[in-house]
């Protein structure tokens, strides 16, 4: 019940409806991790701590409502999935370049009975919606220079990107500011949390202030070999 306790402490009431989801989340995930690699923290305690309440904490960046919701490389559905079904009202759109990923999410969300969520197998670099959505988020999917031109050109004009990251963040940081200023985006205050004695994770929120240039994101070979 610590997830339900952690809700109730952030002014979240959680309903029975939701802990089912949440039950037969940790029990799909489980189940389908045995004949396809989704996860290495399969203890349920770890898999609600780790990967749930990690997921949730992106409301601490953000006040979410009814937004547009854009999860770039979901894996196994974090943090979109644990966000959608505390707050059933955002429309999420995830996109993954696995087939078998989105397959899993597939099946996930119709055991979890969720509506209004598009699940895309596809690169985000060929994706076509940009300056479409009002929070785009991305969790341990590549360095921060990377991650912002894969996913500030989507962001809407006062949206934002919110980077997740682990503690050790400043050198992707300082490394990405010329990126992220390039693609019309401004640095908030990082907002820092720890899910344990020894893993604090770190949310970089980035405000939209201007449009990207249209040819954001460039083909990931472009982006390795000249990052911004």
């Amino acid at each position: 019940m610590e997830l339900v306790t952690w809700l109730n402490e952030s002014g979240i009431e959680v309903t029975k409806k939701q802990i089912k989801q949440f039950e037969q989340y940790y029990d799909f995930l489980i189940s389908k991790n045995q004949v396809m690699n989704l996860t290495t923290i399969t203890e349920k305690e770890e898999v609600y701590h780790k990967h749930f309440i990690d997921s949730l904490f992106l409301m601490k960046a953000i006040d979410f409502k009814n937004q547009k919701f854009l999860d770039v490389g979901s894996g196994a559905g974090f943090p979109s999935i644990p966000l959608k079904i505390i707050f059933p009202k955002i429309e999420v759109t995830i996109i993954d370049s696995l087939q078998k990923r989105i397959t899993f999410l597939e099946e996930l969300v119709s055991i979890l009975e969720i509506d209004n969520i598009r699940l895309i197998h596809g690169r985000i670099e060929e994706f076509k919606e940009k300056e479409t959505f009002d929070v785009v988020s991305a969790r341990a999917l590549a360095r921060l220079n990377l991650l912002a031109e894969f996913c500030i050109p989507f962001v809407k004009t006062n949206g934002y990107f919110i980077a997740m990251k682990s503690l050790h963040y400043e050198e992707e940081l300082n490394e990405a500011k010329k990126a992220i200023e390039l693609l019309g985006g401004a640095i908030c205050e990082p907002y820092k949390y720890d899910l344990s004695n020894e893993l604090t994770h770190v949310l970089i929120p980035i405000k939209k202030i201007h449009s990207s240039e249209m040819k954001y994101p460039r083909n990931f070979g472009s982006m390795k070999k000249r990052p911004l």
